[in-house]
């Protein structure tokens, strides 16, 4: 406790210290700071400088990533200090200067035991990092986020704004790329929901790439965001376990594992559980030509079993080779019922008939991957490396839906339905990267991926005519889709002291067919692009910083953009997809700063985005019903400011707030109709941390979300709030959360199409989360829900 105390005050200097050097007589300290046992590398190390005499504090700095540090300072007169949490302290007054350098080679640092054993943690709330082309949202504390989905915990993340439907985007832009572990991932599957099976607790931090270099793939117009899984390596054996319970139904159990010896790092996290997602649903179809309207209300549920194993394991082969083996699987088993009501208005506003709906699906949804890495390290330098790794996925879906109409008054109004799907997608992905720093200031990368997607669902329905059940060859077919991309990039960094500047360009081939077996219609598409981009980096002082970046990027249409069966949950409100949908190309600008104010840090941003062959959900309606549809229609300019800060004016409150707005201007046409408008969105999050006696800490976190034009309608506003209780028990090592999303039940779903021969409505809500956890670490293990830096 004391070390961590000390630890604080340090930091809290170095922050408040504004010492100015004499450009002529500077010394810079340098060197590495690595473990006693095993050599490894140590981040985030405090390294001071005080004065003999007065023994105050002259300057500090902290390790990086790989435990290098490097300080300046105008004083002869001083001696090194080196700290750091669960180790001893080191002193150093015994060293040379040498062309006004002090090189104080590798450092090794020594865990201290006993304060191990002792250790409190008190971890800040969740915080970023910037980096030169991204910025790293560590999770930390957020309470509100016990027993929550990774799409939940992405909600929380500056940037990023998750809708009712699960859809996430970057900035207020969909066409996203969703990473694990940097890597394309099963888990990774918004349309499979698959994300709901990643809980907070196993989520390290979560990378968000706005401006992605040429090393990333070229995939999400949008950007990048690269979820981090947890994977202890302090030695011996480590873990936590964590249970979760909540209203409506949510309830999982989880258990993180690892063992770590010299050779060997074996780790595991293993979880099961069961959630009820329940959702209101309204909709409106109104023909202004006949006046002719249908309503419908009711409630869906999602109800999910789920099951959660990943194994693996990093075997160092020497100092230099480490290879990585890892597998997850993940099982599924969802029942979805729903009853919805339909009215039907004739023009004189008279009821003409009414009927209930009832859906009843069951499915069950396999998932595993696996994944072997090999990563060589030059004897040269450490960051002189070349890895190698292999990815295979799959994820399946066997699923089967009734629908029972049952009349209420007036006239029939159909018949009943069944529909089978049975779905299979198989991936792989197959990487090399080499990375070169040819000196202290140049490093080039150089790399290839060749991806590989396979997938085809075989899709039923069957209407009731005469007692059984025939099949709607209409509605019925089998849909293949096949995609390979080749891509190779090349990049080049220049990084000083003050300012870095990195350039890249990737070359990607994209190979990509489609067909419906049944009626042998099939798509094909072959197209080589060019995706440059360009980052540089100039740091003013201490307290500022400046980023900015051009980057070009594609949004391919996902399977199910190209899937073209019908959804008919709500047969007079169906969407389906599109074979024939092209990608999306953005050319992407940012200006980004970085700076400190007191007790405040913020970052600010302004981007600009330019968007061909945007993809947009067009609706069309015949006979009172609507299809949702994506089409290519012609541009996006968008240009916006985004800002996001932190504000601790004392040790027991701390503030956060991220604000974005950006203005857009739409220009295309489709069928000879022309949507040609300009709109502008926003959306503000504002959260507050507050320390309460006895160990107790209180978190609010208010959302909002403004309401914005689309090209045949507008999309609603709206408001929610978040708040947490957490109470440490047994000196931090079990943590008690209690958390309510959404307290007011105000987060919502609304959208208008307007149009000249048609208007429909659709509303939905989720409503109120409540949930319940507790976790506990043992070993040299923490608690699950904190998180910080690099633990060991």
């Amino acid at each position: 406790m004391n070390i961590f105390i000390k630890q604080s005050l340090y930091l809290g200097l170095l922050i408040m210290s504004s010492i100015g050097f004499s450009q002529d007589d500077d010394v810079e300290v340098f060197g590495v700071l690595v473990e006693e046992d095993n050599s490894q590398p140590i981040p985030y190390v405090t390294i001071a400088l005080y004065d003999i005499d007065t023994k105050g504090i002259i300057s500090g700095t902290t390790t990086d990533e790989n435990g290098k540090f490097s300080i300046t300072t105008d004083s002869s007169n001083f001696y090194i200090e080196i700290s750091f949490m669960g180790y001893k302290t080191k002193k150093i007054s015994d060293f040379k200067v040498k062309n006004a350098k002090i090189d104080l080679g590798i450092i090794k640092l020594l865990e201290d035991n006993e304060v191990l054993d002792e250790v409190l943690i008190t971890g800040e709330v969740s915080k970023t990092v910037f980096k030169l082309d991204k910025r790293v949202f560590n999770i930390g504390k957020d309470i509100s986020s016990t027993g929550a989905s990774a799409l939940e915990v992405l909600s929380n993340v500056p940037s990023v704004n998750v809708n009712i439907e699960g859809e996430v985007s970057l900035r207020g832009s969909s066409g996203v790329q969703i990473l694990i572990n940097g890597k394309p991932s099963v888990l990774a599957d918004e349309s499979s929901n698959a994300l709901g099976t990643i809980t907070a607790d196993m989520i390290e931090s979560i990378e968000v790439v706005t401006n992605p270099s040429a090393k990333y793939e070229a995939s999400g117009t949008a950007g990048i965001l690269n979820i981090i899984l947890k994977k202890e390596e302090k030695k011996g054996w480590n873990g936590s376990v964590s249970a979760n319970t909540g209203i409506p139904d949510n309830h999982s159990i989880g258990l993180s594992l690892n063992r770590r010896t010299e050779k060997f790092n074996l780790f595991t996290q293993m979880g099961v559980g069961y959630r009820s997602l329940p959702r209101e649903n309204e909709a409106i179809n109104r023909d202004l030509i006949s006046d002719e309207v249908v309503f419908s209300d009711g409630t869906s549920y999602r109800n999910e079993t789920f099951y959660n194993l990943t194994l693996g394991t990093d075997y160092h082969i020497n100092e230099r080779n480490v290879i990585t083996l890892s597998g997850n699987l993940a099982y599924e088993i969802e029942d979805q019922p729903s009853d919805t009501k339909f009215r039907f208005f004739d023009s004189t506003n008279s009821l003409v008939s009414s009927w209930l709906r009832n859906e009843t699906t069951e499915a069950t949804n396999p998932k595993y991957q696996y994944e072997l890495n090999y990563k060589t390290q030059f004897d040269d330098d450490d960051e002189h490396s070349l890895q190698f790794s292999a990815l295979g996925r799959f994820f399946g879906k066997d699923q089967s839906s009734q629908f029972v109409n049952t009349m209420l008054s007036g006239t029939d109004v159909g018949s009943d339905q069944q529909t089978e799907t049975n779905f299979q997608q198989s991936d792989y992905t197959f990487k090399a990267d080499y990375t070169n720093p040819l000196s202290e200031t140049y490093t080039i990368e150089a790399g290839a991926q060749y991806v590989i997607n396979d997938v085809g669902n075989d899709y039923e329905v069957r209407d009731l005519t005469g007692g059984s059940y025939v099949v709607n060859n209409d509605l019925t077919n089998n849909f293949e889709y096949n995609q390979k991309v080749l891509g190779v990039y090349f990049t080049g960094s220049y990084e000083l002291e003050k300012w870095g500047l990195k350039a890249g360009l990737r070359i990607e081939n994209t190979d990509l067919n489609t067909v419906l077996t049944n009626t042998n219609v099939s798509n094909s598409q072959k197209f080589t692009d060019y995706f440059p981009s360009l980052h540089s980096s100039y740091k003013v002082g201490d307290n500022t910083s400046f980023q900015a970046g051009y980057s070009r990027r594609i949004f391919r249409p996902r399977l199910w953009d190209l899937n073209p069966f019908f959804n008919i949950s709500n047969n007079f409100n169906i969407r389906q997809g599109n074979p024939d949908l092209q990608p999306e190309f953005t050319d992407s600008y940012e200006l980004t700063s970085i700076y400190r104010l007191g007790k405040a840090s913020f970052s600010s941003s302004i981007y600009h985005k330019y968007t061909t062959e945007v993809v947009e959900r067009v609706s069309t309606f015949n006979d009172n019903v609507t299809i949702t549809t994506p089409q290519n229609i012609g541009t996006n300019a968008s240009t916006g400011f985004e800002t996001n800060g932190k504000y601790s004016p004392n040790k027991w409150l701390t503030f956060t707030g991220d604000f974005n707005f950006n203005y857009f201007d739409r220009v295309g046409t489709f069928q000879s109709q022309s949507f040609d408008f300009s709109g502008r969105q926003w959306s503000s999050r504002l959260g507050s941390k507050i320390g309460l006696p006895a160990d107790i800490d209180l978190e609010l976190t208010g959302n909002y979300q403004s309401g914005y034009e689309t090209i045949q309608g507008d999309v609603t506003g709206f408001a929610y709030l978040d708040l947490g209780i957490r109470k440490k028990i047994f000196k931090g090592k079990a943590i008690a959360n209690l958390g309510v999303r959404d307290l007011f039940e105000s987060r919502i779903s609304e959208n208008t199409v307007s149009q000249a021969t048609f208007e429909t409505y659709t509303f939905s809500k989720r409503g109120r989360f409540i949930t319940l956890g507790i976790s506990y670490g043992f070993g040299k293990g923490e608690a699950m829900t904190y998180s910080g830096g690099r633990r060991r």
